[in-house]
């Protein structure tokens, strides 16, 4: 129950920009096609009249403008509840995008300090799990290669530190010396990676 609790999301707007211009795009389409439904039925109904009744008078007027106010109520109705259905559904569709999005920077600003200790992982229902899983075996690679270097590293440094320098002619003290400095700022170098 508890990994169940970590699981579920907290908050729904994880990067607003991208997740607001997103539901912005879907409840434009759903505005324009109010509007193009509105014009479609205006321009067919123009080329007919109609007989109504309205307060007690017989009143002949043409189709459109009989059915424009009704349909300017109708379709103002329906495009606030498709809209703010629009609204719902784009947020929880966005969010499946921005959550793993979101991970990613996350991740990647702790890989860029050097710590490839941990998997990368998102949850099994958002998109982009494709990416998350060759992202994950980039990780697992680079990790692996560090762990490598780090290996060899230590091999080649145990040499050079077993040597000692009244073994070494005189004139190589210098080159030894070199290595060695070479070698510890390879040190340094390698030890800003975590794995």
């Amino acid at each position: 129950m508890n990994a169940n609790k970590e699981n579920k999301r907290r908050n729904y707007f994880i990067e607003k920009k991208f997740q607001t211009q997103f539901i912005l795009k879907f409840c434009g389409l759903v505005a324009g096609g109010a509007l193009l439904t509105i014009g479609l039925v205006y321009y067919l109904a123009s080329k007919s009249t109609t007989v109504a009744i309205v307060n007690s008078r017989v009143i002949v007027m043409s189709t459109s403008d009989f059915l424009l106010p009704m349909l300017i109520q109708t379709v103002l109705i329906v495009m606030f509840l498709v809209g703010i259905a629009t609204i719902f559904v784009t947020l929880f569709v966005s969010h499946k995008i921005a959550g793993p999005l979101y991970h990613f920077k996350r991740t990647m600003e702790v890989l860029e300090k050097g710590d490839f200790s941990s998997d990368f992982r998102i949850r099994c229902f958002d998109q982009l799990q494709g990416l998350a899983d060759k992202f994950n075996a980039m990780i697992g690679r680079t990790r692996q290669q560090v762990n490598l270097i780090k290996s060899n590293f230590t091999s080649l440094k145990n040499k050079l530190d077993s040597l000692s320098q009244d073994e070494v002619v005189e004139r190589r003290k210098s080159a030894l010396l070199e290595l060695k400095n070479i070698a510890e700022e390879l040190d340094k170098i390698i030890n800003h990676f975590k794995s």
